[in-house]
């Protein structure tokens, strides 16, 4: 896949997904496979995003991220997406309805069709949708597919409703919504090395400003890197116990007994949650629990 992270011309004609497309969840899914398809009639499948949210950009304050950039392009990539641009919003944010169609969509993307959900916006103030898109199409010469969103339990999918469900803790009904389950792959940090003097060597990733905080507490988890993954304990928080600088993952792989993995990014899901984070009168408890949901994980997930 090609990544562009400025507005630059297309190799090719293109069929291109608009939109903000934070998680990857379901709905966004059914709009990007739809540009996807038209890979069969000779149009390179691209998507046009941002490489953070326009809210930080237009209200100054950012809304918290489901994912991070490297682990959508992956995904993107690994969907059948050729061509990704991820820009910075203010290249586009001062233009016109108009101005974004012609100048961007057609002469710079050369979008043959373009993809979008029922509630996209664009243009200067975010205030033209679908409609004045439709116009704007037809007088540029360009196919517009508006895609239905996807309900689940009666309701639209959205990345607003799995971020509350991520911070609700609750990592099963994330999964249903976004095809998959919940995770991060951030580098992997120096600790205390508590973990390590217990037995119990965790893997430390603290979560960057403006990336969503799951429920504080303990997860069953999966930890891939590389050709491998293992079941995990992880513990999201502060680490009550023995202190931590700031929120971060702790994850204890009971079967894992290779390398260090300092500054390595490693991607980490969060299957379902166990027990609230606790703190304990000493290293022994804290050490007896990580055993026991090891043991748990273990049992259900291994």
């Amino acid at each position: 896949m090609l990544t562009k992270n400025t507005l630059s011309p297309a190799p090719a004609r293109t069929a291109v997904a608009l939109g903000c497309f934070d998680g990857l969840h379901r709905g966004h899914l059914a709009v990007i496979g739809a540009a996807v398809a038209r890979r069969a009639e000779g149009l390179l499948p691209a998507v046009f995003t941002f490489d953070e949210s326009p809210q930080k950009e237009l209200t100054g304050k950012a809304v918290p991220q489901l994912m991070t950039n490297s682990w959508k392009e992956q995904l993107l990539s690994d969907y059948g997406v050729e061509l990704l641009y991820n820009i910075d919003f203010s290249e586009v944010m001062k233009l016109t309805p108009p101005s974004f169609v012609q100048g961007v969509l057609r002469d710079m993307l050369h979008a043959g069709a373009v993809f979008c959900g029922e509630n996209y916006h664009f243009g200067r103030g975010g205030h033209a949708g679908v409609k004045e898109l439709e116009l704007l199409c037809q007088e540029n010469g360009i196919e517009l597919q508006v895609v239905p969103g996807v309900a689940s339990g009666g309701r639209l999918i959205s990345s607003t409703r799995i971020r509350e469900l991520v911070q609700q803790g609750d990592m099963e009904q994330a999964a249903q919504l976004l095809g998959r389950p919940y995770c991060f792959d951030f580098p992997v940090a120096h600790g205390r090395r508590v973990g390590r003097l217990m037995g119990t060597p965790t893997l430390n990733q603290p979560f960057p400003q403006d990336f969503v905080l799951p429920k504080f507490g303990v997860y069953a988890s999966r930890v891939y890197f590389k050709d491998w993954c293992m079941v995990g304990v992880t513990n999201v928080g502060v680490r009550p116990t023995v202190g931590a600088d700031g929120p971060l993952a702790e994850t204890w792989m009971p079967d894992y007994h290779g390398e260090e993995l300092y500054g390595e990014v490693v991607r980490t899901e969060l299957l379902e949650f166990l027990r609230p984070e606790m703190k304990f009168e000493g290293l022994e408890q804290l050490r007896a629990a990580i055993l026991e949901n090891g043991e748990q994980v273990r049992r259900k997930y291994g």
